[in-house]
């Protein structure tokens, strides 16, 4: 597990890890970078911190970038003027980011005037120009969310994975999943009658599904943080930690910094400390940047909740109170 340095009165202090940190205490979180620190949270403007910090640092750039929806904490811009705002961002991220490194944008669609711009259709544009090769389009599948009177609800979100280089770090056994039929054999050739499966699971493919105990299906349904959501602050658009972790255990190694631009209310970061890599994020709003910091103290504290990593997404059962038609209705038949 990665050290963890605490300071006081400017000396080192004995190395300690998540687990022998005592009850309480936590590394330092600064506000501008340093190397030999673990939690760098800025609160202030993206593109202004982002020039601060030296060409390949990160090791994975993970963020849900303001969506130009109209939603209480952004401001509605027309799209053009959005994705130029935004290129000059990712022109820093691509000099941020290291040779081997990777970056996952995620995003969902712009509405305006009741016409759907999806915008990683854009984002691709963007990075393709800038040189940059896509691995994967993502989709994250959620059960929750708008309810649309003239279009279908949109219930999906996409996550685009790039990299820099072709020597990208890319650590599959990290998140391979249990096999559908781990008994499968060889049927012919000189391995006729071995086990042809590996035995540390399948490769998951591009479009995954988290349900039931295993990580077995096509599409990645972890449920969105709603009001119901153990993970839930007062963010309205706040992603969910397990969704991060998997990128982060796929695309990084241990003491590998990994870095979100719009970090809200630090759910990347946690997702990181989490997983002993080292944390940088950089936010706007001040209220955010505070329930930041406290999340992460109450994670070495022990006391942060998380839905557990490959938990089973709820499955009615038909028989709840809110699962029959109200009598309102039958007395319409």
């Amino acid at each position: 597990m990665e050290d963890l340095h605490l300071k006081h009165n400017n000396q080192s202090v004995k190395p300690v890890t998540l687990n022998t940190l005592p009850l309480f205490k936590h590394p330092d979180i600064l506000d501008h970078f340093n190397e030999s620190s673990s939690i760098i949270l800025h609160c202030g403007d993206t593109l202004d911190f982002l020039q601060t910090l030296s060409c390949a640092t990160a090791k994975l750039i993970i963020t849900s970038p303001p969506y130009n929806l109209g939603k209480e904490y952004e401001k509605k811009t027309q799209i053009e003027s959005y994705l130029k705002i935004q290129e000059q961002v990712i022109c820093e991220l691509i000099r941020i980011l290291k040779d081997d490194g990777s970056i996952c944008w995620q995003v969902g669609n712009f509405v305006d005037n009741a016409e759907v711009f999806p915008l990683d259709i854009f984002f691709y544009d963007i990075f393709k120009k800038k040189g940059l090769k896509l691995r994967n389009r993502i989709i994250w599948r959620f059960n929750h969310g708008l309810h649309a009177a003239k279009r279908f609800s949109g219930r999906y979100e996409t996550i685009l994975w790039f990299t820099k280089s072709d020597a990208y770090t890319f650590n599959l056994d990290s998140v391979r999943i249990p096999s559908k039929y781990p008994g499968k054999r060889h049927f012919k050739g000189t391995k006729r009658g071995m086990p042809s499966c590996n035995p540390l699971g399948k490769n998951p493919s591009d479009i995954w599904e988290f349900i039931a105990r295993e990580w077995d299906e096509e599409l990645w349904n972890i449920p969105n943080v709603k009001a119901n959501h153990p993970e839930k602050t007062l963010h309205p658009c706040q992603y969910p930690i397990e969704l991060i972790e998997r990128c982060v255990l796929a695309l990084t190694n241990e003491n590998d910094w990994v870095l979100d631009p719009y970090c809200g209310v630090g759910s990347a970061l946690i997702a990181a400390l989490k997983n002993n890599r080292k944390a940088i994020g950089v936010d706007k709003e001040t209220e955010y940047i505070f329930i930041a910091k406290q999340r992460i103290k109450d994670l070495y504290a022990g006391r942060l909740k998380i839905r557990p990593i490959g938990k089973p997404v709820y499955e009615p059962t038909g028989n709840e109170k809110i699962a029959q038609i109200p009598p309102e209705w039958k007395k319409v038949e």
